[in-house]
């Protein structure tokens, strides 16, 4: 029998592999090292926070937590003030923004803003969270406030109300202040 022998691999595969590698290990470098980290934002409680002192201060993170109650305030405008606490540490948080409809005192929320130097959390997005489960109503108590006839029949009442009290049909309602 002859002995078959294989091709030598061709040195420019070689290259090849070497090169590609190169250029594969220095793509990855100028990621990792070319400003990734100026994009992450960091999720943090309270009390981690407030453990983090001074290096807090002009990150941009993820604060969350619980509305403290008793503590919001309205500002001005859309102007918002309120703390967010974890149960050990407390956070006093400023919003420019409009607060979501289910913003109140002890529903969790999520805020993305920078530590500030004079000791408050600059909010630049305020999110509530919640829970998307829905739960039936405890007791027929709850069910009756719930009874959708009874406010399909207040509705009707006072649509047919409107209507009486308009001079002519079609004509604008006046408008009671």
């Amino acid at each position: 029998m002859t002995d078959v022998q294989k091709p030598a691999p061709a040195r420019g595969n070689r290259w090849f592999l070497v090169g590609a590698l190169a250029v594969a290990g220095l793509a990855f470098l100028l990621i990792t090292a070319g400003g990734i980290g100026n994009n992450l934002v960091y999720y943090w409680n309270p009390s981690e926070l407030m453990a983090a002192g001074p290096k807090a201060v002009g990150a941009t993170i993820r604060l969350g937590g619980l509305v403290a109650p008793g503590s919001i305030q309205q500002g001005q405008g859309s102007g918002l003030q309120f703390d967010v606490t974890d149960g050990k540490h407390k956070v006093h948080v400023q919003s420019k923004g409009v607060p979501p409809q289910m913003f109140r005192e002890r529903i969790g929320v999520v805020v993305e803003g920078t530590m500030t130097k004079d000791g408050y959390f600059d909010c630049h997005r305020l999110m509530v969270s919640h829970s998307n489960e829905y739960r039936a109503p405890d007791s027929k108590e709850d069910a009756e406030k719930l009874d959708m006839r009874k406010l399909m029949r207040s509705l009707q009442e006072e649509d047919l109300k409107q209507l009486q009290g308009s001079p002519t049909p079609g004509a604008p309602h006046p408008v009671s202040k």
